[in-house]
């Protein structure tokens, strides 16, 4: 089937060669080596993402912006289908997309060292400076209100209103600790409500696994921008301090092994800094803390909304997986709140 696919790109399908990309929960990935260079197929998974129009067309309008302005900054563009057309159709109604496979790249699934998270946070402040003159009102909102904490936290008020006696019961500390919490979203509030932060571009997914590194393990670029949308400075730099910081994920049962390593809290804000201190606002950069509590409660709450509702978001593999989640995230939260004036301090050393 995927030969019709590529063949629609332009490839001889006599000659190819064609391999599965493991990395990725959302897109299935393949690595296509033909005669002409290396590409990177992908199936958008349209569940999740309802108009892929709208993402090609995000990333095409980047594309050109950054071609103007920084011929030299490594983007990976889309490639037109022989039809002009930047996405095809399968014979189920699936769609497709077809990108430059960036030679001697790799990808990682954690973070291993500082170095790594400096690397990563470099990239993705890149990539938010370098776009720091586009438009924001010309990009299409690819998941509206992902990062919304207002809507997460009655998201969460609703499912507890009606979840199950023995679900509540089981989540009892949680839902007391996402009370607990609560001034978390109230900042979040201000900051909508009186417009402090500027949009700006934002990738709003960097996990380890969207950067491309070299066999250095030094960044190349940024990848799967899908959900590069408007957005506030906080949810990439959060998103980077709740997947970067712990030596585990969210799906660790043992919450022994949950914990903050603050070292690697320097690495992520010298890597962003690097490229965005002289963009961010003073006001911004006052909430540079406050990053890591906003994108840590969020997730928490996530989960812990989807265990409440009977699990209907999130794949789950046992009965309690959404609470096991959630608990480890509400305990990543509090490590971050013991070590919130040791990062307190080396940004007041940072910034001055």
């Amino acid at each position: 089937m995927l030969d019709d696919i590529i063949e629609k790109f332009g490839i001889n399908t006599d000659r190819f060669e064609i391999q599965k990309l493991s990395s990725g929960l959302i897109n299935n990935t393949w690595k296509i080596g033909a005669h002409s260079g290396e590409f990177v197929l992908q199936q958008i998974n349209t569940n999740v993402f309802k108009s892929p129009d709208d993402i090609a067309e995000n990333i095409n309008r980047i594309a050109a912006y950054l071609s103007r302005n920084h011929p030299d900054y490594r983007f990976v563009p889309l490639v037109k289908a022989k039809n002009g057309e930047y996405l095809v159709t399968g014979p189920n109604g699936e769609t497709y997309r077809f990108m430059p496979y960036v030679k001697d790249s790799l990808t990682l699934e954690t973070v291993k060292n500082r170095k790594q998270a400096f690397e990563a946070a470099r990239q993705f402040g890149k990539f938010t400076a370098n776009l720091v003159g586009f438009d924001t009102s010309e990009l299409k909102m690819t998941l509206p209100d992902f990062h919304n904490l207002l809507l997460r936290f009655r998201q969460f008020e609703d499912a507890c209103n009606n979840a199950s006696p023995s679900r509540l019961k089981l989540a009892e500390d949680e839902v007391g600790k996402a009370a607990k919490y609560r001034g978390i979203v109230e900042t979040y509030r201000s900051i909508v409500e009186n417009e402090t932060v500027p949009l700006r571009v934002i990738h709003h997914d960097t996990k380890i696994s969207n950067v491309l590194f070299n066999a250095d393990h030094c960044g190349i670029c940024v990848i799967d921008l899908d959900t590069v949308m408007p957005g506030y400075f906080f949810s990439d730099v959060g998103d980077m301090m709740r997947t970067y910081l712990s030596p585990s994920n969210e799906e660790e049962t043992d919450l022994t092994r949950v914990m903050v390593r603050e070292d690697f809290f320097s690495s992520i804000i010298d890597g962003y800094l690097s490229e965005m201190s002289s963009t961010l606002t003073d006001t911004e950069k006052a909430l540079i803390t406050y990053s890591g509590k906003f994108m840590i409660y969020m997730q928490a709450i996530r989960f812990l909304t989807d265990y409440l509702n009977g699990d209907v978001y999130y794949p789950t593999s046992y009965p309690e997986h959404n609470l096991n989640r959630a608990r480890n995230q509400f305990t990543l939260l509090q490590s971050y709140l013991a070590a919130e004036n040791t990062f307190s301090a080396f940004l007041a050393e940072l910034t001055g």
